[in-house]
């Protein structure tokens, strides 16, 4: 049976809160590092020009299944 929310006390659920909103900011700021990277942004440049000409793999191709 899974848990409910009613069944937390108020520590456990300021942990799991807590918890969330490091990860989110960390993921945030990994974010904002890699937008701020010229070569992360030409790099994506490139993908999409070459996924725009049809220059893509199959996963079946590319993990040969």
């Amino acid at each position: 049976m899974a848990t409910r929310i009613k069944d937390l006390t108020v520590e456990e659920l300021q942990v799991i809160i807590e918890g969330t909103v490091k990860q989110t900011i960390e993921d945030m700021l990994e974010d904002i590092q890699a937008l701020s990277n010229p070569k992360y942004l030409n790099s994506v440049a490139e993908a999409r020009a070459e996924y725009k000409a049809g220059n893509i793999k199959n996963f079946e191709d590319v993990f040969d299944v």
